[in-house]
């Protein structure tokens, strides 16, 4: 069975718009939350309705011990990988909002084994031209459920 990381986006679609239940509830992969996904959610999550909703996303996950922390190595690789991709692809870090994240979220799902699943084809491309991962891309027109 494949192991995935869902990113935030894929995340906040479902949350706001019921889209992506078909990755969200997927039975043939085991799921996998980055530990910077609960980051960006816990950051978004301004009414106590929101805060409930991210315990409830956040707490089977914790409970079966697959919460994906970056390690040291996995930060000094992402150094790494961040000079990288400013060289290679022009990148730069004051308006590359929200790069680093994606990195840790790349590096801690390649870590394990797992695919990466996005929205965001550009930076993730961009990563995974510098540092190989799986990736799946989930189209942002795409009405699936």
């Amino acid at each position: 069975m494949q192991r995935v990381v869902i990113d935030t986006n894929i995340y906040i679609d479902w949350l706001n718009e019921g889209r992506h239940e078909d990755i969200i509830f997927q039975r043939e992969a085991v799921k996998h939350l980055s530990a910077v996904v609960l980051m960006e959610l816990l950051a978004g999550a301004f009414s106590t309705r929101d805060r409930r909703l991210f315990r409830d996303i956040t707490l089977p996950f914790a409970k079966a011990n697959r919460i994906v922390t970056p390690t040291v190595s996995l930060y000094e690789e992402a150094g790494d990988v961040l000079r990288r991709l400013q060289r290679v692809h022009g990148y730069s870090m004051p308006s590359a909002y929200g790069l680093v994240n994606d990195v840790l979220i790349a590096l801690s799902a390649r870590s394990i084994g797992a695919s990466v699943i996005t929205q965001n084809e550009r930076d993730f491309a961009a990563i995974q031209s510098v540092r190989p991962f799986k990736l799946a891309v989930k189209s942002l027109t795409s009405g699936e459920n």
